[in-house]
């Protein structure tokens, strides 16, 4: 697999610049600082111009490549590009079951969220940056590594066909369990605060347990999701692009589906399915290499698949 970077220095430079504004206008321009209830048009209206934004850079990423190196790795590295942004934003969908779930554990009104999903965002960005560019160290450094990828990306594959029905049980969280035994936790709500003073000593409120689960979580997914986009390109440029744009939609698609994600359950055999296949492709790389149009059409079939099936199953009875 080619290593080879097509990240200049401008166009690292250009796109942190990017991501940046972005994160900016978000929080000072587009009342990210406002607690508000965040409705579908809102959330479907944001998801559609960070699909866009990712759309748009990719085609743009086509036609600065053509110019620069040639049609034939144009072509490759953004098609590389699609493939891992598909995969990262299907692979984020788990994220939203799991903000579901511990949003509605604290009992977080609606309004509250969307502060707690902007720091996480933003967490997981930093956190995202140091994994991707680490990964594609030890890549470089260490080509076998490919394949202890893969193998753990069949495993956890596997493991999550099995344990699609189960919720994980948030109070044996262990991350929570030391949060709590270490922070001085205030009783009740707080609004939007993740700290109080209280008798000249500062505790920190059930919001900020929220946000340690939330960036924990993330770890947990960056895990499974940066492994993955490795078995498509080991371009760190890509890596990092194809990841951050589907992060940084993530605030929106979870408002889009908190009311209609029960309708997706069979999703996250769909995700299962794309994990353990993207880590058998890595498996096997030696003997055949899966071009990545063809990896494309089977995460798009797999996805696609597990969206009608959901729907279909949990479509209202007519006779209800």
């Amino acid at each position: 697999m080619n290593s080879v970077s097509i990240g200049t220095p401008l166009l690292w430079a250009g796109f942190i610049g990017f991501v940046l504004a972005m994160l900016a206008l978000d929080l000072f321009v587009f009342g990210g600082r406002k607690a508000h209830k965040v409705g579908v048009k809102e959330a479907a209206a944001w998801s559609l111009v960070w699909v866009s934004l990712a759309l748009a850079f990719n085609a743009g990423l086509w036609w600065y490549l053509q110019g620069a190196v040639g049609p034939e790795v144009a072509e490759r590295k953004a098609l590389e590009f699609f493939t891992g942004y598909l995969i990262e934003k299907s692979l984020s969908v788990d994220n939203v079951f799991v903000f579901l779930l511990i949003f509605s554990s604290f009992h977080v009104a609606a309004e509250y969220q969307r502060r707690v999903l902007i720091y996480g965002v933003l967490g997981a960005i930093v956190l995202r940056a140091v994994m991707i560019l680490a990964g594609a160290w030890v890549v470089r450094e260490f080509s076998w590594v490919l394949y202890l990828f893969g193998a753990f990306l069949v495993v956890t594959g596997m493991r999550m066909l099995v344990m699609a029905e189960k919720e994980p049980e948030l109070e044996k969280n262990p991350v929570l369990k030391f949060a709590r035994r270490h922070l001085r936790i205030s009783d009740g709500q707080h609004g939007e605060k993740f700290s109080v003073m209280k008798d000249g000593v500062r505790y920190f409120t059930p919001l900020f347990l929220v946000l340690i689960l939330i960036e924990a979580s993330d770890v947990v997914f960056a895990v499974d999701s940066i492994p993955a986009i490795f078995a498509i390109t080991t371009d760190p440029f890509i890596v990092f692009t194809s990841n951050i744009f589907a992060i940084m939609g993530l605030r929106a698609l979870y408002f889009l589906m908190a009311d209609v994600a029960d309708r997706f359950h069979l999703l996250k055999y769909g995700l299962a399915m794309v994990l353990t296949f993207i880590g058998a492709k890595m498996l096997i790389a030696p003997w055949y290499h899966l071009p990545v149009a063809a990896s494309l059409a089977i995460v798009a079939v797999l996805i696609g698949a597990s969206v009608i099936a959901s729907l279909i199953a949990t479509r209202p009875s007519k006779h209800g």
